[in-house]
């Protein structure tokens, strides 16, 4: 037989595959029926609305547009010197001051519709809100200066302080926990949490937005670190990789009970806490000037000036 006898008339096979097309894609009105049914199922979350939610990619946005202005020169495209700093500034708030008016008030009407709420004139208070975020830029500036130099106190490795800023998982993470507080603290929903899960899906450090964490915190290397929304940390602290600052496991119902009350640990001043260290719950308090170490798990007081640690186990070796 020959190679020519051997092979497929090349209009049949075209005529097969448009066939094969045709058939797949007549099975598509009907999985787009059962996608449309599906989203009037109660049970299936979905956001079906003339009303804009907020935007995640907008939200990521505003954290790197605010990271320029917190750290002047550092993530800036262009060249930032005194001569033209007031402009260059200028331009930055301007363009950062409408996408922040914008999706606070998606979020704020988001929350108003979902929820039947009175009407709080979204609008005008997005604007309001907005400003006062803005204005708390050169505060925040400071307390992240505070945060930078910690960093550099507390780790020989550091070369500089153009290293911390430019490459520390946890500056960035303390970063936008601060950015999201300011936020969080005048109760404007969803956009704080979208920015720290935003920083914990690059760091692996979840800090919720809700936590009161003092000046010159620092979190070293940092992967694995949780701390909780009613946690409260105090000045001068410092935290290594895998700590958990939690609350403890609940029923359902206790969940409901305590879901606006403090169910975190407190950490005062001047605490170092080492790695692996679990503290879970309210009555977790640990004194100031104390050092926990690692792997310990403490969920009761823990005086002033007090050192914790584990008995040295008992290595085997073969």
């Amino acid at each position: 037989m020959t190679q020519t006898q051997n092979s497929k008339n090349p209009v049949e096979v075209c005529k097969a595959g448009f066939k094969t097309r045709t058939d797949f894609r007549e099975q598509l009105p009907r999985i787009i029926d059962d996608i449309v049914e599906s989203c009037h199922d109660e049970a299936c979350f979905k956001h079906i609305h003339a009303e804009l939610i907020p935007s995640r990619k907008a939200v990521i946005e505003i954290v790197k547009r605010l990271r320029e202005l917190l750290f002047p020169g550092y993530f800036s495209k262009e060249n930032i010197d005194y001569t033209n700093l007031k402009y260059q500034m200028g331009q930055s708030v301007d363009a950062l001051s409408q996408i922040v008016s914008q999706q606070i008030t998606h979020s704020l009407r988001h929350e108003c519709l979902r929820y039947d709420q009175p009407c709080i004139e979204c609008v005008g208070l997005g604007y309001e809100e907005a400003l006062r975020f803005l204005g708390a830029i050169p505060e925040m500036r400071k307390v992240l200066g505070t945060d930078v130099r910690a960093a550099y106190d507390g780790d020989p490795a550091a070369k500089s302080y153009d290293e911390i800023v430019f490459s520390y998982p946890g500056i960035f993470a303390i970063m936008v926990y601060r950015i999201a507080h300011q936020l969080f603290v005048r109760k404007i929903p969803l956009l704080p949490r979208i920015m720290t899960e935003y920083a914990h899906s690059i760091t692996g450090i979840d800090i919720h937005p809700g936590a009161q964490i003092g000046e010159s915190f620092f979190i070293d290397h940092g992967t694995g670190i949780v701390i909780g929304e009613t946690a409260v940390i105090g000045k001068n602290v410092r935290l290594y990789q895998g700590v958990t600052l939690g609350a403890l496991s609940l029923s359902q119902k206790a969940v409901e009970n305590l879901r606006e009350k403090k169910r975190h640990p407190t950490v005062e001043d001047d605490v170092i806490i080492y790695a692996g260290a679990t503290i879970l719950g309210e009555k977790a308090v640990i004194g100031a000037r104390s050092v926990i170490g690692g792997n310990v798990w403490i969920t009761e007081p823990v005086p002033p000036g007090t050192k914790v640690f584990l008995e040295a186990p008992r290595l085997i070796f073969k």
